[in-house]
This record gives structure tokens, sequence and C-alpha cells, in this order.
């Protein structure tokens, strides 16, 4: 059973082996790490793909890998391991083969490349905020998200009053080609959205509003 772990842990050499021996140590395999930041306060969050055989929980893991000094797992979860940078290369190719669909691929692909449970195009350039795009599980727009609007920058988003009754719910957006539209992910549980995730967020729905705007030859 393949498990994710977001963990925090100090940007030093000799670290992340301490971490892969600590998950070996309890029977479980590595299947990919990938690097998600690296900090300006001297530490780095990896995504570590484990395989957990038949019986091991999570939380020996978990034990395990705080039990060296400065590391934190910050989120654990069931996961299908995948690289991040792939996945952004595969989204951009998906995209560029269907301009006429552009922004529709893109919404489609956010999920799978941002590990997010769904996302949406939100539309607020007539006063009034709606959904434009989304996928299957995609809630409906809170009255509050009027507020988000105009946005001029990738950013966490506050999910509002109509949205209290999911789980710790993290929402992350973009602008996409205007302010007031943007391409919206939302996430059950976590883990906490990242600056670099915010970022990647803005390269790709810049680069969809291009191969949307480009003439088909």
């Amino acid at each position: 059973m393949s498990h994710l772990l977001r963990i925090r842990l100090p940007d030093v050499p000799g670290t992340l082996g301490a971490v892969a021996t600590a998950i070996g140590a309890v029977g479980a395999n590595i299947e990919a790490i990938e690097i998600v930041e690296h900090g300006a306060d001297g530490t780095a969050v990896d995504d570590v793909f484990v395989d957990l055989t038949p019986g091991l929980l999570p939380d020996v893991v978990i034990s395990s890998v705080q039990q060296i000094a400065g590391v934190q797992v910050l989120w654990v979860s069931r996961y299908a391991a995948g690289g991040n940078l792939s996945l952004d290369l595969e989204a951009v190719e998906a995209i560029t083969e269907e301009p006429a669909r552009a922004i529709g691929r893109l919404t489609e692909l956010v999920p799978r490349a941002f590990r997010a449970d769904w996302a949406l195009v939100a539309d607020a350039s007539d006063g009034v905020v709606s959904r434009v795009e989304w996928t299957p599980g995609a809630p409906d727009l809170p009255d509050e998200a009027l507020a988000w609007f105009p946005l001029d920058r990738a950013a966490r988003l506050e999910p509002g009053a109509e949205w209290a009754g999911w789980s710790e719910i993290e929402v992350g957006a973009t602008p996409l080609g205007s302010p007031t539209r943007a391409i919206v992910f939302g996430r059950y549980g976590g883990p906490e959205i990242l600056d670099s995730e915010l970022a990647r967020l803005n390269h790709l729905a810049a680069l969809t509003v291009s191969i949307a705007a480009a003439p088909i030859r």
C-alpha cells in the first residue's frame, strides 16, 4: 500500500539518507522521493512515497522518521507515486495537443499534477462569481468567493463560511489571463499549499493562456 509522507527536514547532506534508513528500518520501501521546496530557513520539504508491507501502520514509519533531529512529518496519506516535474510536463503536452480546449484540459489535469481533490475555473467578470469549468467533486462556489477577486497573483485562498463543513480544506488559485478569472484547486485534509506549488500553478496557467490564444495553424 503506497503512502505519501510530506517531510520537512534540515537541508544538509546526510539528512535525507538518515530518513531513508529510518523508513527501511521499520520495513517500508521507498518508491520515490521528490524535492518540493528549498526554504530560506535552511530546511527543505520533500515528498517521500513509501510502500508499506502488510500490517505495517503509517504511524510506525512516522515515529521512526521523527526520531531524527530536525525532521518533521507534515502530512501523510495514501497516494500513488508520480513526479512533480514529469506531471507538469505531461500537463503542458496534453494542453498543447488540444489548444481549443486548453482551459478545460488545464482544469482536468490540475488535480493530478498537484495531488488535489478537485479543480475549477472561477469567473467574476460580471460581478457574480461562477464556475466555468470544473472537475468531478468540485464544490459549488461560496458567495464569499467573490471576495477573492480581483486576483493579481497566485495565492492561498480563504474557503469562506459556506465551506466550513469541509475538513481542513486547503485552497490555492492563480489568475487565468485576467484578474477576474482564476484556476482554483482544493485539498481536503492537507497538505498545506506551498509557495513552490503556487509558482508551478502560475506557470502552468500562463502557458495555458498563451496556448489558448495562439492561432491554430
